[in-house]
C-alpha cells in the first residue's frame, strides 16, 4: 500500500499529503498523497485523452478488464477488508461483506452488452436507440462505504466507455488508493484516474469544463453544492443524497420477533447508512414492549474496535460526525427518555454507545434531521393513517420500511409512503440490477438495473427510412 494517486496510469505523491485518521483510536494510521488544483487538471486531461480509445474498445474487450480488476480485489479480499476497517471502523465481518458486494458489483457491470434497442420497425421505417458514453465522469463518494461507494461508481461508468475520475471522501481515501494500485495495471492510462483533496476540489472537479457528468453520493448540504457547479455547463447529475427513513410497525407484528430486524436496521455500520432506519414508529399496543426490547438489544450489543474479535458496532467515522451526534444525544435527553445508552463511551476513538429514544415528539431534532448515527428514536402512533402522513413530513425521501403479518394491508402502507425505496418484511435488499434512489430532497436520479446504466451513457436515436 503505497498511498499514491493514479493520474494517467501512472501512481503518484500528491503535491502535499494527508494524515488518515483511525476511528477506533482517533490516531493518524496511514499518510497519503493529496492533489492541488495541478494535478486534478492532470486527471481530467488524462480522462478526456483516454476516452476515445476506452469506447473504441467495446463493450466484451471493457468488460474483461473489469472483470481482471474484480479479480485482483479477490485476490487480496481479506487484505483490503482490513484496511476498510481500519479507516472506516465498521466491524470486519461488515467490511469482508462490503469488499465481496464490492467485487461481485463489478463481474455484474463487466458482463453488460449495451446492445442497442430497435424502438420502431416498420416497412417505412427502422428507428435505433444506441447508447453512448458521456464522457469524462467525476466520481465523488462518501465515508460511510469506502468500497462499495467506488464499485457502484466506477462499474457502470467504465462499461458504457466513460472514463472516470473519482475523488473519495478525504477521511476514508485507503481503500480507494488501494483500488487505483490494483487497476494501475490493468486499464489502460487515464481511464481510471483517483485523486485525494482536502474537502477543498469537489467544487472544481464538479463545475469542471472537461467533465460531462458528476455520479455524488453524500449529504443533502452537499448534493446542492454538486448541483449548483454542474448548472453552468448543464452536466448530468445523478445525486444520492441523504435520508430520515421511517420504519412503521403494524399491530399484528410481535415486539420480540421484530425488535432485532429493527435493531439492526438501524445499527449497521453503527447507523451510518443513507438507508438505515433512521426512526421507528410503533402502535399503542405494542409501543411499551417493543421499547424495551430494543433497549436490551442495545444494552447487549458489544461495541468495540472492528478488528476486535465479537465486536458489533465499531466507532463513528470521525470527530466531526461524532460531535454531531453528540448534539443529537443532549437533544434527546431534553426531549425524550432515554432507555439505552445516551453517552459516548470513555476511551480513545470515536465511540458511542448505541441508543434508544423513546416518548420523543415528531418536531425534535433526533425526529426531523438525518442522525446518521447508533441513535435511534421510536415513536408511538394510535392511527394508521396518521402515521403514514407523519412518516412522510420532511425533505427526505430515501428509504423505509413497513412490517406487518398481513401482507396486503403492509403493502397498501408501503405504497403510500413517499420514498424511493420501500421495503416490506425486510430491510437493505438492493440487488445490482434493481434501480435505487430518492424522492425530494434524497437524491436526483437512480444507481444500479438499466435506469442506472443508461445515467452514465447519451440516448443516441437514429431514424432510417425504408423502401
Amino acid at each position: 500500500m503505497t498511498g499514491k494517486m493514479l493520474i494517467n496510469g501512472a501512481l503518484v505523491d500528491g503535491a502535499a499529503t494527508l494524515d488518515v485518521i483511525n476511528p477506533a483510536t482517533g490516531q493518524p494510521f496511514i499518510t497519503v498523497a493529496r492533489a492541488d488544483q495541478a494535478q486534478l487538471e492532470e486527471a481530467v486531461a488524462a480522462a478526456r485523452a483516454a476516452a476515445p480509445g476506452w469506447t473504441a474498445l467495446g463493450y466484451a474487450a471493457r468488460g474483461v478488464l473489469i472483470a481482471r480488476l474484480a479479480d485482483a480485489m479477490a485476490a487480496e479480499q481479506d487484505a483490503l477488508a482490513h484496511l476498510l476497517t481500519t479507516e472506516q471502523g465498521k466491524p470486519l465481518a461488515q467490511a469482508q461483506g462490503e469488499v465481496r458486494a464490492g467485487i461481485f458489483q463489478l463481474r455484474h457491470y463487466a458482463a453488460q452488452t449495451g446492445e442497442p434497442i430497435v424502438l420502431r420497425e416498420t416497412a417505412d421505417c427502422r428507428i435505433v436507440e444506441h447508447r453512448t458514453p458521456l464522457g469524462v465522469v467525476a466520481a465523488i463518494t462518501p465515508w460511510n462505504f469506502p468500497v462499495l461507494m467506488v464499485t457502484q461508481k466506477i462499474g457502470p461508468a467504465l462499461i458504457t466507455g466513460n472514463t472516470v475520475v473519482l475523488k473519495p471522501a478525504p477521511t476514508t481515501p485507503v481503500c480507494a488508493l488501494r483500488i487505483a494500485e490494483l487497476a494501475a495495471g490493468i486499464f489502460p492510462a487515464g481511464v481510471l484516474n483517483v485523486i485525494v483533496d482536502a474537502n477543498d476540489l469537489g467544487g472544481a472537479l464538479s463545475n469542471h469544463p472537461d467533465v460531462a457528468k458528476v455520479s455524488f453520493t453524500g449529504s443533502t448540504a452537499t448534493g446542492r453544492k454538486v448541483m449548483a457547479a454542474g448548472a453552468d455547463s448543464l452536466k448530468r447529475i445523478t445525486l444520492e443524497l441523504g435520508g430520515n427513513d421511517a420504519a412503521i410497525v403494524l399491530d399484528d407484528m410481535d415486539p420480540r420477533e421484530i425488535a432485532p430486524k429493527l435493531f439492526n436496521g438501524a445499527m449497521m455500520n453503527a447507523g451510518q447508512v443513507c438507508l438505515a432506519i433512521k426512526r421507528v414508529y410503533a402502535p399503542d399496543a405494542i409501543y411499551d414492549e417493543l421499547c424495551a426490547e430494543l433497549a436490551r438489544l442495545a444494552e447487549a450489543a458489544t461495541v468495540d474496535d472492528g478488528t476486535r474479535q465479537g465486536a458489533q458496532i465499531g466507532p463513528v467515522q470521525n470527530r466531526m460526525q461524532f460531535e454531531k451526534l453528540l448534539g443529537y444525544l443532549e437533544d434527546a435527553e431534553a426531549n425524550g427518555t432515554v432507555i439505552a445508552g445516551g453517552k459516548p463511551l470513555d476511551r480513545d476513538g470515536y465511540f458511542i454507545a448505541p441508543t434508544i429514544v423513546r416518548d420523543i415528539p415528531d418536531d425534535a431534532r433526533l425526529v426531523r434531521e438525518e442522525q446518521f448515527g447508533p441513535v435511534l428514536p421510536v415513536l408511538r402512533y394510535t392511527d394508521v393513517d396518521e402515521v403514514i402522513a407523519r412518516a412522510n413530513t420532511g425533505d427526505y425521501g430515501l428509504g423505509g420500511t413497513v412490517w406487518g403479518k398481513d401482507l396486503d394491508r403492509a403493502v397498501d402502507v408501503a405504497m403510500k409512503i413517499d420514498s424511493g425505496t420501500v421495503w416490506v418484511n425486510k430491510h437493505l435488499d438492493l440487488p445490482f440490477d434493481i434501480p435505487f434512489g430518492g424522492a425530494k430532497q434524497s437524491g436526483i436520479g437512480r444507481e444500479g438495473g438499466d435506469e442506472g446504466l443508461a445515467a452514465y451513457t447519451q440516448g443516441h436515436v437514429v431514424n432510417i427510412a425504408l423502401g
